[in-house]
């Protein structure tokens, strides 16, 4: 027999690996933000008047006058060369997931030929990309290929070093020519501000008289898998599908339960401080990092920041933990289950809503049945989900999150509200017409007189809720560990928006007729929870009783692939409350379901390709290999009068066999091309062409598990999960 060179290379490669040198850097508070164009760097490069716009702009977002624009960029240009820029370029979140951006440089030549730089307020202001070559659902066609890209003076700009040099990024939105949002920025800026002017609504209607602007907070859980390069590279599937399409569960996976929080391995120690140095200079206020459940599993997690910065901070999370993983001979993997048979990765958006003037309006307090404002807003997002339980369900799928979704580790694919024990008690009282005092969660006492005694919350914690209330947010733990946090964020604050409205309806005429506030609110809350309790549920989300009981019982839809969940976008109370609010026009929410279809087509598609290419000319050679080496070993032993059982023969024969069946069926299944509809296309792909899928893995894996080790082509689960 001969060994398979790439993998078995791959292995000695990896264990003869040290962590890289990486320098010593500076403390925290001397790197913090250095390569951020801030507030506080402004207030020291900018005139008095124009810091005092730019600071109004960046906190309530009101218009900057293009004089400031001017004293802006030529300020931002010189600190930028300062840095080593000679290049900026408009970052932009076009509608797949990954940030995009075109380079332009600051260097002009004058008339005599000599070199100079030039930064005007206008090329701060507008670029030019093509509108055309991005996702835009029929909004923009080849012969129509105007777009542009805006400033977005409310997320400040900064240098992005790489080995390549330094360039001065400008976060911006992306807009056809017509005017229609291409991007995942416009709609989240416009959702934070009708959110913003439904909640002025409510805090005037309940006596509040300052109230600064709202905004929508975010803070981001991104769990991960660190793959070594060499191992990921010998894999086609990982390479270009992001997950493995083969592989056979190892002997010890996850369930010692010895992973999460375990001690970090050694080479992925050095990855986090580098990385995470990288971060603070760019002030993304990095907060925790530990091992996750599955064996090659991480988590990081920022501190809570302003949605739309937020947003921007992850898209550049993502960016540099690619990036710096490669450096340190790592892939980094953001599929959802780039693993079968272990737990895969989300990316848990905890949001909440405040301001300087009222604070963190879901904040329960001490005594939440007293407080009457965050009886409101907790309110507003329990009607929320349920009217649109669905749509929230569709801005989180994707081909690759459907593999998690409704797992055994991941929130099942119907949503409800877990509000915790001392609130779901608060608004079954409101459900009855009652505001009744809370028990609090009391004291721990261990009986240890070396360990403090310290309160302990009022309520458990439910992991297996797609929607969570932890305290003083609420958890969407369904999101996927690939996505943009934007689409989640766009969808709560517009449900937000949409109910503080419907409750401003309600409330005003109840305290028009001379209710108190306290009366006036458990009227509203009453009805609301009268048509809307059924969404909250504090049980196992995971159950089999609960998957009956939400659907037979309280009438919630189980969503469990994203060919069943895209059509939410298509609905008409979708499509009117996206309207009323102003966050999306029709066209531009229909242009989204095309995009997302086409998507999740494509994402099917090329697996389905991998499979093919993988199981023909990598899984069945060897097969092959294995079977006349058997056959070589059989005639060796029978000339000797040995006779070799061919249990082991037969078994590979026979699954060898049925995988290149399954690969035929699987061929002819991608040559379907009469579809009536997308969403018919979508349900093939969902359906037949996954089904085939599992059908050629099966006995792909099972093969894995008979042919010899040496011989097997594909790195295996052991190995890229335990080896680092």
């Amino acid at each position: 027999m001969s060994a398979n060179p790439s993998r078995q290379q791959a292995i000695q490669t990896i264990t003869s690996r040290a962590p890289i040198a990486v320098e010593k850097t500076d403390p925290l508070g001397k790197i913090w933000a250095e390569d951020v164009f801030n507030l506080d760097r402004m207030e020291w490069a900018l005139s008095k008047s124009a810091f005092k716009s730019m600071k109004k702009t960046v906190q309530t977002g009101v218009p900057l006058d293009p004089g400031t624009a001017e004293v802006v960029a030529a300020a931002m240009k010189e600190w930028a060369v300062s840095k080593g820029a000679k290049f900026f370029s408009h970052i932009f979140y076009p509608m797949t997931n990954i940030t995009a951006e075109k380079h332009d440089g600051f260097i002009i030549a004058d008339a005599d030929g000599s070199a100079i730089t030039e930064f005007s307020g206008s090329l701060l202001i507008k670029g030019e990309p093509d509108g055309s070559s991005f996702p835009n659902g029929s909004l923009r066609m080849t012969n129509a290929a105007r777009g542009y890209t805006a400033w977005d003076p409310t997320s400040p700009a900064f240098i992005m070093h790489t080995d390549n040099g330094a360039t001065l990024m400008i976060p911006s939105v992306f807009m056809s020519w017509t005017g229609e949002s291409l991007d995942k920025k416009i709609p989240l800026l416009r959702s934070n501000a009708a959110m913003n002017t439904a909640a002025q609504k409510v805090l005037a209607l309940m006596g509040e008289t300052e109230i600064a602007t709202l905004n929508s907070s975010c803070g981001a859980e991104q769990e991960y898998f660190l793959v070594d390069s060499a191992f990921a590279n010998s894999r086609p599937d990982l390479l270009l599908a992001g997950r493995t399409l083969f592989g056979a569960p190892p002997a010890k996976g996850q369930e010692f339960d010895d992973h999460y929080f375990g001690a970090i391995p050694a080479r992925v120690q050095v990855f986090m401080q580098d990385y995470e140095d990288q971060l603070y200079k760019l002030g993304i206020p990095a907060k925790t990092h530990h091992n996750e459940v599955a064996p090659g599993q991480f988590e990081i997690a920022p501190y809570f920041e302003a949605a739309n910065v937020a947003a921007d901070h992850q898209q550049l999370m993502m960016t540099l933990m690619k990036a710096t993983a490669k450096k340190h001979g790592f892939t980094c993997l953001l599929h959802e289950k780039p693993f079968a048979g272990v737990n895969g990765s989300g990316k848990h958006v905890n949001w909440s809503v405040g301001n300087s003037t009222q604070g963190n309006l879901l904040d329960p307090g001490n005594t939440p049945n007293e407080n009457l404002l965050f009886l409101l807003f907790c309110g507003a997002v329990i009607r929320g989900v349920h009217l649109h339980g669905p749509l929230l369900r569709s801005v989180i799928a994707s081909a690759s999150n459907d593999h998690r979704l409704g797992a055994n580790e991941a929130p099942p694919a119907i949503l409800s509200v877990y509000l915790g024990d001392q609130l779901e008690k608060v608004f079954m009282d409101i459900k009855e017409g009652n505001l009744k005092s809370t028990a609090e969660g009391g004291e721990m006492d261990l009986g240890l007189t070396q360990i403090l005694n310290f309160k302990r919350d009022p309520g458990d914690r439910n992991r297996t809720s797609p929607f969570a209330f932890t305290g003083n947010r609420f958890e969407f733990r369904a999101v996927g560990s690939s996505q943009s946090v934007s689409g989640p964020l766009v969808a709560m604050n517009t449900m937000l928006a949409d109910s503080l409205n419907w409750i401003a309806g309600k409330l005003e005429p109840e305290l028009a007729k001379g209710s108190s506030q306290a009366d006036a609110v458990v009227a509203v809350l009453q009805e609301l929870m009268n048509e809307h309790g059924n969404v909250v549920f504090g049980g196992d989300g995971y159950s089999e009783e609960w998957h009956r009981i939400a659907v037979e019982e309280r009438g919630l839809k189980n969503i469990p692939t994203t060919a069943d969940a895209l059509p939410a976008l298509r609905e008409p109370s979708v499509i009117e409350m996206f309207k009323n609010t102003g966050v999306l026009s029709p066209v531009e929410l229909e242009s989204r379901f095309e995009v997302y279809a086409e998507q999740y087509v494509l994402s099917i598609e090329v697996e389905a390709k991998l499979v093919i290419d993988m199981a023909t000319t990598m899984i069945y050679p060897a097969a092959i290999q294995y079977l006349g080496s058997l056959s070589a070993t059989s005639g060796g032993l029978a000339s000797l009068g040995v006779a070799l059982d061919n249990t082991v023969a037969n078994a590979v024969a026979e699954h060898a066999n049925a995988m290149m069946a399954s690969v035929g069926k699987l061929e002819q299944a991608l040559h379907k091309e009469d579809f009536d509809s997308t969403e018919e296309h979508m349900q093939f792909c969902a359906g037949t062409i996954r089904g085939l899928m599992d059908e050629v893995r099966a006995s792909a894996d099972t093969l894995e598990t008979l042919v010899a080790d040496e011989l097997w082509p594909l790195p295996k689960y052991r190995e890229m999960l335990f080896i680092k």
